[in-house]
C-alpha cells in the first residue's frame, strides 16, 4: 500500500501487472542535462509527466519538445505532457540542469496517437472551502477534455489549497464494476496510484485506508516522495496544518475509462456541505 521515498533508479515503481494495482504503471525518471530514458511499456498506454524540469520527448520517432516548465518544484507553474500510445518507443531527454519526470501508465491495448498536453490545455477544478476544510485544486492532465483521444488512463495533479485539511473525502471508494437495481452505473473499477509531495519538503501528511464501512481500517504516514497504491476501500487523506499537499494521481480503469465514484453512505451528508465537489466528480472521464 504504501512505499517509502527512495531512490528507484529510473526503475519503475510500480511495474506492469503489479499484484495489487496491476491496471496501473509508474516510473519516476531523474536526469541531468544532455541525458536521454528510453522506455516501452507493452498493453499500457502511458503519460509522461516532468514533475521539474524541461524534457524532449519522441514517440515512435514523432519529436515533441520542450514539455514542463517548472524549475524548482511542483508549485513552480503548470504541468505540461505528452500522451504515449501502447507499446510505443520512448526516448525522455533532459535539455535543462536536471529533470523530475513522471511516467504514468494504465492498462490498454489499442494503439492510439500521440499527443502534447500544454498547461494551456488541462482541465482545471476547484473545490471545496476552508470552514470545511476540504479547499483544493486539481490540474487534470488528461481528463475530460482528451477523453476522446485515451483508452483508459486518467492522469491528474491535486493540489491542496491553503494549509492543512483533507482531500479524498468524502470518503469514497472505485474498486468494481457495478450498477443499482434499475441499472445505473454505480461505480467503476479503476485502480490508483499516488505520488505526494509536500511544502516545505519535510511535511507530512496521513493517508487513511478504510476496507469497510463502519469497521476500522489502516493509516499510513506519508512524506515527500511517497507512493501509496489504492486497489481498493475508501481512501482520504490528510496534510498537517501549516504544510502544503500535492499528489500525482494515476487512475487506470478495468472496463471504462471515466470514474465513477461511490461515496461512503456514512458521510454522504457532506456531499452537500463542500462546495463544488460535484464538478469534481463531472471531470474524472
Amino acid at each position: 500500500m504504501h512505499i517509502a521515498p527512495h531512490d528507484n533508479a529510473n526503475m519503475p515503481i510500480v511495474d506492469a501487472d503489479h499484484d495489487l494495482v496491476p491496471l496501473n504503471y509508474f516510473n519516476i525518471v531523474k536526469l541531468k542535462e544532455g541525458e536521454s530514458f528510453d522506455y516501452s511499456v507493452a498493453g499500457y498506454e502511458t503519460c509522461v509527466v516532468p514533475a521539474t524540469g524541461t524534457v524532449n520527448v519522441e514517440v515512435d520517432g514523432t519529436a515533441f519538445d520542450g514539455i514542463g516548465q517548472r524549475t524548482e518544484n511542483v508549485w513552480d507553474g503548470e504541468p505540461e505532457g505528452v500522451y504515449v500510445p501502447s507499446g510505443a518507443s520512448v526516448r525522455i531527454t533532459c535539455t535543462t540542469d536536471a529533470t523530475e519526470t513522471f511516467v504514468a501508465g494504465a492498462r490498454y491495448d489499442t494503439k492510439l496517437a500521440p499527443f502534447a498536453v500544454r498547461a494551456a490545455d488541462l482541465d482545471v477544478v476547484q473545490y471545496g472551502s476552508d470552514d470545511t476544510k476540504t479547499h483544493r485544486k486539481i490540474k487534470h492532465i488528461l481528463g475530460a477534455g482528451h477523453h476522446d483521444r485515451v483508452g483508459r488512463l486518467l492522469v491528474s495533479e491535486l493540489y491542496t489549497v491553503g494549509q492543512g485539511g483533507w482531500s479524498g473525502f468524502p470518503s469514497h471508494k472505485h474498486d468494481t464494476d457495478r450498477r443499482d437495481e434499475t441499472g445505473e452505473l454505480i461505480e467503476t473499477r479503476h485502480d490508483e496510484t499516488y505520488n505526494f509531495r509536500f511544502r516545505p519538503d519535510y511535511g507530512s501528511g496521513l493517508q487513511m485506508l478504510q476496507r469497510k464501512v463502519n469497521e476500522p481500517g489502516a493509516a499510513y504516514h506519508i512524506m515527500n516522495g511517497s507512493t501509496v497504491l489504492i486497489d481498493k476501500g475508501y481512501h482520504p487523506c490528510a496534510v498537517l496544518p501549516g504544510y502544503e499537499m500535492y499528489y500525482f494521481t494515476i487512475l487506470g480503469g478495468l472496463s471504462q475509462r471515466s470514474l465513477k465514484q461511490y461515496f461512503q453512505p456514512t458521510h454522504a451528508e457532506q456531499l452537500h456541505t463542500i462546495p463544488g465537489i460535484m464538478d469534481m466528480v463531472a471531470k474524472f472521464k
